[in-house]
């Protein structure tokens, strides 16, 4: 098959090949090969092949000499092996040959063959002519016949070829199959176009007396002919590849037959060879845009795209997106270029440029203008300078050759690669990042703050030095670890233009200040306030409450919060100068409230961003409290009020939430508070001044090893409001010397806190002594239990587990473990949780234990199984299905990817 084809050789019969017409030229015709023969053909350095219609039946022979070569009917398969069909001996059969009369005698002579290396016996009646005007050296036409008494090829039907005027006009052609080493003859003459490249592996080297060839075709008045050429006959010595389009002279090499054994044929070849276009090949590129029905390639030749048409790519369309590699071939079309039969390449083929190994060091020159104006074309507008290889370089960079989104600054000390680029040798600086010490380079401001609030890809800093929070794009952090609420950071506050801000896609985009190049900062870093070193004495002039003690005692605290605390004041002096000062309850050292008149210690903050002053760390002198302060447990959270459970773990202390001495909703089941006990109304005894401090070992030290089996037979007060105990009570159950026992527990004995005992659950527990009473109870109390998966809904589920008055208990999806998706009779274990608001129990931490049985279809019942059996195609009488509308998928398919089968009625798949 020729090199660069896409069609496979045709196959021709001998009779395809029909004699050409004498007068079509004296140049001789090729001679043909069977089609059994695999070896490699060459084209003779002959004048040429032309292709056109055999003659019919009966026509007559033109005796003319034409001035163009002779010609046979054109096939692509004379253009795949060369032009041969010829057997392997030489001979074929109705194929014409030419050569030079060698030998005359009287009734018979010798023919030298153009084609090949022959000498042919003839017997003078073959002749067709005058057999006078015959002379040695005269150019004939013959065919090629066994000999039937020797066998040996004769040359027969002989017609005299009169000599060929070559046109002496360039003539252009196209370069056909390989070149292959054959005798040439030398030949004088004109020629145009080329066929077969001279093959490279040659590298010019041939057996001896032997030249490599290639071969030119060109069309003239309809009909194609060949010829050949050597390396000599190339203008400029440039190598030539099959498909080029070229211009040459035709010649024609005569001469006598003494010269004959000098690779003499009296031949036409192409002379003087000039490449006029280079064949195009296949290009390579990656899709760098798709649309509704075309899309565009960035060529890996030249910088450049290239439109094509979704009807030109071979291959799955579905798949086909940005990025992918392909190959295509390039066509002119309304006098533009498209790329056609576009072809998808492995990922990674195609390499628009190399990147260097080497890092290298610069300073930003020009950043990358966040609006890009009307008149910007440049793809790479930005610029770093760089001192490399002892000389000074500033290389552009674009959008896409940073490493992180992070804002770039003019004078920004970076650390990039150098890119080249292979189709135009550009090169431009990519992987760029900040380096830590750049800082030091631009002298920017440099503001610090906390992190307030995160949302999705954003969020906001509480400033040190402004009163506004500071809008954020989590794009602009240099650390690559993630940011979370109260980590501290320093930033720069940049301007955002008013064209920016038009074209913000959201409100908060649309902030006048943005912080960016974000740099989180150690802990302790970043101060609200500077705290005097001087410590001051002074006396409470007036005394502070709490948030919203003043207001309704039966306000929430989610309100409450809405409400400032009441500052107090406390009077000084200072170098003679008598001074007031505003404090906070927050800001005491110690549980007791300083009360008017009270003589206090303290020191002062100012905010630094307005210059406010307030005492801090007041610790009262000179006052012995009369309340005792008390430890105990936080042991129930309501709405507006708790519970706290005394050291002893036997009893609970009501508390409103107004006399909480901090923020409540950090309060949670188990916290460690201190107290003063009051008695209000009617003698019930309530705590007051209650302060959270840090955690207790509520249980004491003596805890046993042994893990002990029991039953829930008392819950706690807080589960069942009802009890009059508060302590809850566990029986032993398993065997052994302490079964029947019973132990009581609290809400330190818990495992998890949060977990609502009921009453008949099985447990583990551990036993340990109270320090105070020395008494045992229960504690690290983990509950057993297993129950099924009753139903699953959307986003819940219900367990059947008694709790209370309910037979099942609720769940969220959430509080599944490892994400299982749950179903109806799945084993589970879980911890049950009692919301101290609404005094409903829900499950948590739900785990799977086993799976239950898959669900069987539900066979269907008899009668409507034998209904359906009796109902047939056929019956007149069954009910019909008319479709009024074919179903559509969004795609505007059928909307059905699994073809519909018959089934048999009554039997489930």
């Amino acid at each position: 098959m020729e090199r660069g084809s896409s069609e496979p050789p045709t196959a021709r019969s001998a009779s395809a090949h029909a004699p050409a017409t004498p007068a079509t030229s004296s140049a001789p015709s090729a001679a043909s090969a069977p089609a059994a023969s695999t070896a490699p053909m060459h084209i003779p350095r002959s004048a040429s092949m032309s292709c056109h219609t055999p003659r019919s039946a009966g026509a007559k022979k033109r005796r003319g000499a034409s001035a163009l070569p002779r010609s046979m009917s054109f096939d692509p398969s004379l253009l795949h092996n060369n032009g041969h069909t010829a057997f392997a001996n030489g001979t074929g059969v109705g194929i014409r040959e030419t050569g030079v009369v060698e030998k005359l005698l009287t009734s018979y002579g010798f023919i030298q063959c153009s084609e090949r290396q022959a000498r042919l016996f003839f017997h003078c009646s073959q002749y067709n002519g005058n057999l006078q005007d015959l002379k040695i050296g005269d150019d004939v036409e013959f065919e090629v016949s066994l000999d039937k008494r020797t066998g040996k090829p004769i040359a027969v039907k002989l017609v005299k070829i009169k000599p060929e005027v070559l046109p002496e006009e360039r003539i252009s052609g196209q370069v056909g199959p390989d070149m292959h080493a054959s005798p040439i003859t030398k030949l004088h003459g004109y020629i145009h176009p080329v066929v077969s490249a001279i093959p490279t592996h040659l590298d010019g080297k041939s057996a001896p007396g032997q030249v490599p060839t290639g071969s030119v075709c060109y069309e003239r008045n309809g009909e194609v002919f060949y010829l050949t050429y050597t390396p000599d006959d190339v203008e400029r010595n440039m190598h030539l590849d099959t498909g080029d389009r070229v211009s040459f002279y035709m010649e024609t090499n005569k001469h006598p037959p003494a010269l004959y054994s000098d690779c003499s044929t009296g031949a036409v070849s192409a002379r003087n060879i000039v490449l006029v276009k280079k064949k195009q090949m296949r290009c390579q590129g990656v899709v760098c845009a798709t649309k509704e029905a075309f899309g565009f390639i960035e060529r890996g030749d030249v910088v450049k795209e290239i439109f094509f048409h979704y009807s030109e790519f071979k291959g799955d369309l579905e798949a086909l997106q940005a990025g992918d590699d392909v190959e295509f071939s390039i066509k002119e079309r309304n006098g533009k270029e498209v790329a056609t039969d576009v072809r998808l390449l492995p990922q990674g083929t195609v390499i628009f440029e190399d990147i260097s190994i080497e890092h290298f060091e610069g300073t930003v020159a020009k950043v990358i203008p966040k609006v890009p104006s009307k008149n910007q074309n440049d793809p790479l507008p930005g610029r770093i300078g760089a001192r490399i290889n002892f000389s000074e370089k500033e290389l552009p960079f674009g959008e896409k050759d940073t490493k992180s989104k992070v804002t770039l600054l003019d004078g920004d000390h970076v650390r990039f690669n150098i890119s080249v680029d292979r189709r135009d040798k550009l090169e431009r600086a990519t992987n760029i990042e900040i380096l830590p010490d750049t800082f030091q380079f631009t002298k920017e401001s440099r503001e610090m703050g906390v992190i307030a609030a995160m949302r999705d890809g954003f969020g906001f800093i509480k400033c040190v030095d402004r009163d506004a929070r500071m809008f954020f794009h989590f794009s602009e952090v240099l650390e690559e670890s993630p940011l979370h609420i109260s980590d501290e950071v320093e930033f720069t506050v940049v301007p955002v233009s008013r064209l920016e801000r038009s074209l913000a896609k959201d409100m908060l985009s649309a902030q006048r200040n943005h912080a960016v190049r974000i740099k989180k900062l150690p802990k302790g870093t970043v101060s609200f306030h500077v705290q005097s070193e001087q410590r001051f004495i002074g006396q409470v002039d007036r005394e502070a409450t709490p948030a919203s003690a003043a207001a309704n005692k039966n306000v929430s605290p989610s309100k409450a919060k809405e409400k400032d605390a009441e500052e107090g004041v406390i009077a000084y002096e200072d170098c003679g100068v008598k001074l007031t000062v505003p404090y906070y309850i927050k800001d005491l050292e110690g549980a007791a409230l300083p009360q008017l008149g009270d003589k206090v210690e303290f020191s002062i903050s100012e905010v630094k961003r307005t210059g406010l002053q307030s005492a801090v760390s007041i610790k009262i002198l000179n006052r012995t409290g009369n309340s005792k302060r008390l430890l105990g447990f936080v042991a129930t959270l309501k709405d507006n009020f708790g519970f706290i459970e005394t050291a002893n773990h036997d009893q609970e202390i009501f508390f409103h939430y107004s006399e909480m001495c901090g923020d409540v909703d950090n309060l949670e089941l188990g916290d460690t508070v201190e107290y003063t006990l009051s008695k209000g109304k009617g003698n019930k005894v309530s705590a007051e001044k209650v302060t959270k401090v840090a955690p207790v070992n509520g249980i004491g030290e003596d805890v046993g090893t042994t893990v002990l089996l029991g039953k829930v037979t008392r819950p706690l007060r807080s589960v069942d409001p009802s009890q009059t105990e508060y302590q809850g009570l566990i029986e032993v159950t398993e065997e052994g010397a302490s079964k029947g026992q019973s132990y009581p527990f609290g809400i330190v004995s818990m495992a998890s806190k949060a977990d609502c005992l009921q009453k008949g659950e099985l447990v583990k527990f551990q036993l340990c002594t109270v320090v105070h009473t020395s008494q045992k109870m229960a504690c690290h109390i983990v509950p057993q239990r297993r129950a099924l998966v009753e139903s699953v809904k959307d986003q819940f589920g219900f367990i059947t587990y008694e709790v209370g008055e309910s037979k099942k208990l609720f769940f969220h999806v959430k509080e599944v473990q490892d994400g299982l998706e749950l179903q109806t009779g799945d084993e589970v274990e879980f911890s049950v949780i009692l919301n101290q608001r609404t005094g409903k129990c829900s499950a948590c931490n739900v785990r799977r234990v086993s799976e239950g049985p898959k669900p069987v279809a539900t066979p269907r019942p008899e009668r409507l199984v034998n209904r359906l059996k009796s109902i047939t195609l056929d019956d007149a009488s069954a009910p019909r299905l008319v479709i009024v509308r074919q179903p559509r998928g969004p795609d505007n398919s059928k909307g059905f990817s699994i073809e519909r089968k018959a089934r048999q009625p009554g039997v489930i798949d």
